[in-house]
């Protein structure tokens, strides 16, 4: 299932992802920075270790996992994070946990894109990315 994920993806739209960043607490330089920034998603899979890749001209960052099982994570605005992530209904469900707080980042196919949907207490982001 996850297969179908596999590929380079750019960004193409992107929503209310200012406001997620806002409530992740993320300074306003970067936040500005981010929210100019057109990233490529490089998703590929080796065995059972799904690598999702983000690369922009503001910072590149790379997470390996296996599903279910937690791993450690350095988020791209510095957080240290325990995640996981699931498969669920065809849906990449991945929760990042961190000092009593929690985000989670939908990835789902839809109409051949890769819709990402960020979401952090009431505030929800959409990032549309298409194949590169």
């Amino acid at each position: 299932m996850c297969d179908l994920f596999v590929g380079t993806w750019k960004l193409v739209s992107s929503e209310s992802f200012e406001d997620y960043m806002k409530e992740l607490a993320v300074g306003f330089a970067t936040r500005k920075m981010a929210s100019l920034a057109k990233p490529n998603v490089i998703i590929s899979i080796a065995g059972d270790v799904v690598t999702i890749r983000t690369e922009s001209t503001l910072k590149n960052t790379e997470i390996s996992f296996k599903l279910g099982e937690e791993f450690d994570e350095t988020t791209a605005d510095d957080r240290k994070v325990k995640s996981i992530v699931t498969l669920d209904n065809g849906s990449l469900i991945q929760v990042q946990k961190w000092d009593g707080k929690e985000t989670t980042i939908t990835r789902k196919l839809m109409d051949g894109k890769l819709i990402v949907e960020c979401t952090m207490n009431n505030v929800s982001c959409t990032r549309i990315y298409e194949r590169a």
